[in-house]
């Protein structure tokens, strides 16, 4: 009965040594797929593949998809990191256009609608300088043919007069006449170098435009362009296309960059805005799922399940 005994025992020893070993195995499958999300997802394709064909051998088609898993997933973090350097540029250039808008309202915007109210006739007439003072002081100029700068204080101003009469300058060249039988249709009115009377370096020099118009050229002829509506108002640049060019930039250009860029972070993180783009056109019975769906559902739900009791 001893004998007996003692080979039973033997005889049942050599089972245990593979048991532990596929629990082992299984372990450090276990351990090695709970890291991450990335490589949990590898872990379980791998343990999947080992407990249904045996060992992962290299040529096989879960060493495949493992790569093929493993690409999808280096793709789609290259693409989180795009989308999200994407929206970062983006919000940028959001804030940017709104202030650049804004900058743009008393630089050019109001400039140019002041402009084409004023109606100035694109046809220059003729004009001559009758009177030119010179002043220094806050309290001597109360106002300028010419400044640097429209926000900046005036200590120093120059300050024109004109005649202007409606002969198109081109007539008055062909044909020049006689200043002191001229009817001036209008006499001692503010000459200013634009619109707004002010401007900016380098497209407004003060100094230069005293030289071109001033003491030294009184009573030379030379054109300008005369108000419409204010017919008191001559300046001495003017141009339609130009107004009308810097008026539509500065409209569309920020505007258009404001709207495209929230347009497309509202899409990726307004969950509103992406039901309502991904809204889909059928009508109310046909929003519910079919049997072949349903069918599908179930054997999906089945090989999920199946797939738990495993590991």
């Amino acid at each position: 009965m001893k004998k007996s005994s003692t080979l039973t025992t033997t005889t049942s020893m050599p089972t245990s040594p593979t048991l532990s070993a596929q629990t082992l195995s299984a372990s450090k499958m276990s351990l090695s797929s709970s890291r991450s999300g990335a490589a949990s997802a590898t872990g379980s394709m791998r343990s999947s593949c080992h407990s249904s064909h045996g060992p992962v051998r290299p040529g096989s088609g879960c060493v495949d998809a493992i790569k093929a898993k493993r690409e999808e997933i280096e793709i789609d973090t290259i693409l989180e990191k795009a989308k999200f350097y994407t929206s970062v540029c983006l919000g940028t250039t959001a804030i940017l256009s709104v202030f650049t808008f804004l900058f743009l309202i008393p630089f050019v915007v109001d400039p140019a609608i002041s402009t084409i109210i004023a109606d100035y006739d694109p046809v220059p007439v003729t004009c001559v300088v009758i009177d030119h003072i010179y002043a220094e002081g806050i309290k001597n100029c109360s106002w300028s043919s010419c400044r640097e700068g429209c926000t900046s204080s005036l200590t120093k101003c120059h300050q024109l007069f004109v005649n202007y009469t409606r002969i198109p300058f081109s007539e008055w060249e062909r044909n020049p006449r006689d200043l002191e039988r001229v009817n001036w249709d209008v006499s001692y009115t503010k000459f200013l170098i634009n619109s707004e009377g002010c401007g900016y370096p380098p497209t407004t020099n003060c100094s230069v435009f005293a030289r071109q118009y001033g003491f030294s050229h009184i009573g030379e002829p030379f054109p300008c362009y005369y108000s419409r509506a204010y017919p008191e108002v001559v300046i001495g640049r003017y141009s339609w296309e130009n107004n009308l060019y810097h008026l539509v930039l500065s409209l569309i250009i920020p505007n258009v960059l404001f709207a495209i860029s929230i347009g497309v972070l509202s899409y990726w993180y307004c969950p509103c805005c992406e039901k309502a783009c991904n809204k889909s056109s059928r009508v109310y019975a046909e929003k519910f799922p079919t049997k072949e769906e349903i069918v599908n559902c179930m054997k999906c739900n089945t090989e999920k399940s199946l797939s738990l009791n495993v590991f």
